[in-house]
């Protein structure tokens, strides 16, 4: 795999194939997500981030004949969405659902197991990972109750769990043993496994400033993205934990901004997406 060094290497048309693709939202943007429909392949949706109560939600998609994005869709969202999340039914059979968090301590991000759709993941302010049980009807289309009960916790520091709150969380694509976590202001991410709860099974600490996304890959277990405030995007291959992870296999870096996310391709793992500033740039590996 190959990564490309800069956003302003591939912005001629002649090329049969680009390398990156750009869009340019009408608000700065902190969260996104791919589609995971293999018919809407290039379709990603994208949170506003507007310091007040009025934020945005908007569903792009790319034009493969024109090389160009648009905007399909645009809707309120009550402040800033912390995660957006499309349902994981890559055969269509239920509704075109998309889901939304938004900034409502304690919970500061969640993630739904794809290998087990019982379990989903949460993260807190009190650095807290907790996997829910979830029992529910099997019927989508109508109202069904919820309920869950804790499976287990995941201690995910060695600092006073008061300040220094958890800010994203990712489980692993193809192994659900495995999380991927990060907290607030930190370099580094922390891997866990759910069957050893108190103890880091590796640390991924080559960002320069703090990290603001994570990702699995959705084809491999053993590889994993990371974006952050100093304008980086990391690759990670992981197959050799325990024994420590010294450096990613790929770099990227966005030269007009940090990265405040990164998402990997859920139908077609050799595209990534990142968001900084304004922008939202989807990259070929």
């Amino acid at each position: 795999m190959s990564m490309p060094h800069s956003s302003s290497s591939t912005t001629s048309s002649s090329t049969k194939r680009k390398e990156i693709y750009k869009y340019q939202a009408p608000w700065p943007l902190y969260s996104m997500n791919w589609s995971v429909r293999p018919d809407k392949r290039f379709r990603l949706a994208l949170g506003s981030f507007v310091e007040e109560y009025n934020n945005k939600v908007q569903i792009i998609s790319l034009d493969e004949e024109t090389s160009e994005f648009s905007a399909k869709s645009t809707f309120d969202h009550p402040y800033p969405t912390t995660k957006i999340m499309w349902i994981p039914d890559s055969k269509g059979v239920y509704p075109d659902l998309l889901a939304t968090s938004d900034f409502c301590a304690p919970l500061t991000s969640f993630d739904w197991n794809e290998v087990d759709p019982n379990l989903i993941g949460t993260s807190s302010i009190d650095t807290t990972c907790t996997i829910w049980g979830l029992e529910t009807g099997q019927v989508l289309g109508r109202v069904n109750e919820v309920s869950g009960h804790v499976k287990t916790q995941l201690i995910a520091h060695d600092k006073d769990p008061q300040h220094t709150p958890l800010l994203r969380l990712a489980w692993n694509k193809q192994d659900p043993n495995y999380l991927a976590t990060v907290a607030m202001d930190a370099c580094e991410v922390i891997i866990l496994d759910v069957r050893v709860p108190c103890t880091p099974v590796a640390r991924l600490n080559n960002h320069r400033a703090c990290v603001n996304g994570i990702a699995w890959a959705p084809h491999s277990s053993c590889h994993i993205c990371t974006a952050g405030d100093d304008h980086q995007a990391l690759i990670w291959d992981i197959q050799q934990m325990p024994r420590a992870i010294e450096d990613p296999i790929l770099a990227y870096t966005a030269a007009e901004g940090e990265v405040n996310q990164i998402q990997w391709g859920a139908t077609q793992p050799d595209w990534i997406a990142i968001c900084y500033n304004r922008h939202t740039e989807i990259l070929r590996v």
